[in-house]
């Protein structure tokens, strides 16, 4: 699968395992930033991963800040991203099943490299359901961005 993945300066070294990690599992890896631990800013690298999702350049995006929640902020401003904050198994794939989540993001300074990687699993390994009322939740999510967002 085709990932765009990016952090922040507190994110960067668990970044930096979890790249190594996909492509050791074959994925594509679209690394966006940051590159090193100089103070950088989360909505940027937000928007990196976003904009990789909206050109078709990865199929799914993993931001990695400080607790995951700026990051999930800033992504979920741009249309067609449905990111979230995962720090549990279930979430991590059950948002894909459900709700068609495209974006995973982690809290470096809240969960470790080993969980992280099993997250990182859990959620390319989904698929979304894509019927009955998993589908009429996304249409109606779908419905809002689009009533709610200009071109």
């Amino acid at each position: 699968m085709r990932v765009a993945i990016a952090g922040d300066h507190a994110g960067f070294e668990l970044k930096q395992e979890l790249v190594a990690y996909l492509r050791a599992q074959g994925h594509d890896v679209l690394d966006l930033g940051a590159y090193n631990t100089e103070r950088s800013d989360y909505p940027d690298f937000a928007r990196a991963v976003g904009l990789a999702l909206q050109r078709g350049e990865a199929e799914r995006g993993v931001l990695v800040c400080g607790s995951g929640v700026g990051a999930c902020v800033a992504a979920n401003k741009m249309r067609g991203v449905r990111a979230s904050v995962c720090h549990d198994y279930y979430s991590a794939h059950q948002g894909v099943e459900h709700d068609d989540m495209n974006v995973l993001c982690l809290g470096a300074l809240v969960v470790a490299s080993a969980p992280a990687k099993e997250l990182v699993d859990a959620f390319l390994g989904a698929t979304f359901v894509g019927d009955g009322r998993y589908q009429a939740r996304l249409d109606k999510v779908l419905a809002m961005e689009a009533a709610m967002c200009e071109d």
